[in-house]
């Protein structure tokens, strides 16, 4: 599968990356169901420890008396959200002061509760910090009026105190007060800054910024903010600072006061989250986000510059198999080494985009004419074609590109990424590992598809869809044997539709899958109600065969209709025993158990293989209709349809030729011992209505 990160697999790994924070979920309970490295860090359990454990293990026992824990689950319960400041017991008993917010998370579909999200953080430092300037302030209003002014400053210090703090003098310029933190990132080695001017802090880089903050709140009208990289005496650090001018009671300027922040952890936190949302996890390439922003970008570059903008879709030919085969770890492998290889191959202000599975997309810039795009088109498919090796294994995977140009075909990026991808259709239809270009023709062709689409919708529900019967011959007895179910839609303006004009769009859409059990329960009903043991041959398109509940659909066919197993024949392709082998073949066997025949039909014109007729025992083998139109001027036709008579004859499985219209043909195919036959020699598909009629008249 294509393996695209998940939003939650992204917001797990951020999570995971926190210290800082204690951040965990809870059951409805209160049960911890996981837990963060900042969790551990805090609180110092391991999650072994914790994870299973009731969250009230973290409260004191006189707290757990009262009833908090459940009590203030039940607040966040009914609010959305429980939020306080309080104390907590570390494992080795010490305790600590945090913020708690706890978070009920509800589905939003249902309402129910699904559980809480818990973040603690340990504010025991931060609250050292504003008690000792509480009672520096107690203090000073206990000195005389001329401490007044240090009073006013305290004042200011507790209402901008996030971390940082430093107050000069205005006059003298010496720092008069500087908290722990700011003596931390500023003096170093326990070194005390009281006393010192800017200028005389022992790192030039920390006397230059300190100097020059200060300065600048001095001669500021208004407190002056800034955000700054400093070499702080504990490494390069982002600090957010605001410095200010107090006034003290008499309105005389008297201090300055500097806060800073350090948002250093933060930032990196915003810049992870803005990669993540704008990069596919797995490749590191951009996503389809980012992918639009540089599509629409390069437009008007190239609108401005008069040159050519290019958008290529690109999917990976058969990838499902090797997901299939190898497991999707080895596929996410394989996915991040095509991304390299198409990287190289472009230039540097080209962009590769991963927009999903094995979707990738390109945005050309710059580009002089159309052959431009398609030689790169040819580059990329080429890099793809020498084998990679992953893990011991060896394999050659295709590409398929779709192309489409500005302003030639359209001039906005959602059309163009739309045509490019119609492009890339048309590709894949034409064969895989080539590119084709857009042109107005593919429009045409989707928006008909559309139409299609829409319309058959409206069949299904309105019943317009019918099933025709061809008689199957056994020319030795000379009779009617059984009949093959053609599907017929009888459009109410377009009148009679054949099946190759829409069962490929219902394939497309899986719009197949309601069409196939419509298909299988008119058929069983209808030959349930014929006066005979004559069999019907319903068709099952490949697709059908990726919906597990497909042995179950038929059995259920069967019971409603009341028709005997035995006269139903299940017609396949060769092409449903080329992807899933193995799990088709179950699915063919278990058919096969409810009593039905299974046929293989189109027999020589795809991947034929003996190997199939050895997997599993067919009942009957079709052979198609173009070598039985060939048989009397080709002789590489006779000689085919010999070998699959005499194949098949000492296999002891019958054989009906398709397409049979003279009675020249009849008689070489029985010549060869071609046991049935089918065809408008003996009869056109009809009506169940008019089956008897038809056949009345005619001698077989």
């Amino acid at each position: 599968m294509s393996l695209v990160a998940s939003p939650d697999a992204m917001y797990r790994l951020l999570i995971q990356s926190v210290v800082d924070y204690a951040i965990y979920l809870l059951t409805p309970e209160g049960v911890v169901a996981n837990w963060n490295p900042g969790a551990q860090r805090a609180k110092g359990y391991s999650a072994e420890e914790v994870v299973g454990q009731h969250y009230s293990m973290f409260y004191t026992d006189a707290e757990r008396l009262a009833g908090l824990p459940a009590l203030n689950l039940e607040r966040a319960r009914v609010t959305g959200r429980f939020e306080e400041q309080g104390w907590r017991q570390r494992k080795d008993g010490s305790h600590f002061w945090t913020s708690v917010v706890i978070e009920a998370i509800v589905d939003e579909a249902s309402g129910t509760l699904l559980g809480f999200c818990k973040v603690t953080r340990d504010m025991t430092e931060q609250r050292r910090y504003e008690q000792e300037l509480l009672r520096a302030k107690e203090l000073a209003e206990q000195y005389s009026q001329e401490m007044a002014g240090l009073s006013q400053f305290l004042d200011s210090v507790i209402a901008n105190i996030p971390a940082s703090v430093i107050v000069q003098d205005a006059r003298s310029e010496k720092i008069l007060l500087a908290n722990q933190q700011a003596e931390r990132l500023f003096g170093g080695h326990g070194m005390s800054m009281i006393g010192l001017l800017p200028a005389q802090c022992p790192a030039p880089a920390i006397a230059d910024y300190l100097g020059q903050q200060l300065s600048r709140g001095a001669r500021s009208g208004r407190a002056f903010a800034a955000e700054t990289r400093v070499d702080t005496a504990v490494g390069s650090r982002t600090l957010r600072s605001r410095a200010l001018l107090c006034n003290n009671g008499k309105g005389h300027s008297d201090y300055v006061l500097f806060v800073a922040e350090d948002a250093t952890e933060q930032l990196a936190a915003h810049a992870q989250i803005h990669h993540m949302a704008h990069h596919d996890a797995l490749t590191g390439l951009p996503n389809r986000t980012l992918f639009s922003d540089r599509l629409t970008q390069a437009l008007l570059r190239g609108e401005e510059q008069g040159k050519l903008t290019a958008a290529l879709c690109l999917d990976l030919d058969n990838f499902k198999n090797i997901n299939d085969t190898l497991g999707h770890a080895f596929g996410d492998k394989l996915l991040r080494a095509l991304g390299k290889r198409l990287r190289a191959e472009l230039r540097e202000h080209d962009t590769l985009a991963r927009l999903g599975g094995d979707e990738f997309a390109v945005v050309l810039t710059g580009l002089d004419n159309r052959e431009a795009a398609c030689n790169t088109a040819r580059r990329l498919i080429a890099a793809i074609s020498p084998a990679f090796h992953i893990e011991g294994h060896q394999f050659s995977v295709g590409v398929s590109i779709g192309v489409a140009l500005s302003p030639d075909d359209h001039l906005h990026a959602e059309p163009l990424l739309c045509y490019a991808d119609m492009a890339l259709y048309e590709a894949k239809r034409n064969g895989r590992n080539r590119f084709e270009c857009f042109h107005v023709g593919l429009d045409v062709a989707a928006r008909q598809r559309r139409l299609v689409e829409t319309d058959l919708r409206t069949a299904l529900h309105l019943s317009q869809l019918q099933m025709h019967y061809q008689p199957v011959v056994d020319h030795h007895r000379g009779c009617v044997t059984g009949y093959e179910a053609l599907l017929r839609w009888q459009h109410p303006q377009r009148g009679m539709i054949m099946p190759m004009d829409f069962i490929p769009i219902a394939e497309e859409t899986g719009l197949i899958h309601d069409i196939g059990i419509r298909a299988l329960n008119l058929a069983c009903q209808e030959a349930a109600s014929w006066d005979s043991e004559q069999t019907v041959a319903v068709n099952l398109s490949p697709v059908q065969f990726r919906d597990a509940n497909l042995t179950h659909i038929v059995a259920l066919a069967l019971a409603d209709s009341g028709l005997p197993p035995q006269r139903l024949e299940l017609e396949i392709t060769e092409s449903v025993l080329l992807g899933n082998s193995e799990e088709n073949v179950q699915t063919l066997r278990a058919l096969k158990a409810l009593g039905v025949s299974i046929s293989l039909d189109d027999f020589g014109t795809g991947y034929s293989s003996l190997g199939y007729l050895r997997s599993f025992p067919f009942d009957r083998i079709k052979i198609d209709k173009s070598f039985v139109h060939d048989m009397c001027e080709s002789r590489e036709a006779m000689s085919i349809i010999r070998a699959i008579t005499e194949l098949s004859n000492s296999l002891m499985i019958k054989t009906t030729a398709e397409g049979v219209e003279s009675a020249e043909q009849m008689r070489r195919l029985a010549a060869e011992g071609c046991s049935h036959v089918q065809g408008y020699l003996y009869g056109r598909p009809v009506p169940a209505s008019e089956r008897l009629i038809r056949l009345s008249g005619e001698v077989l």
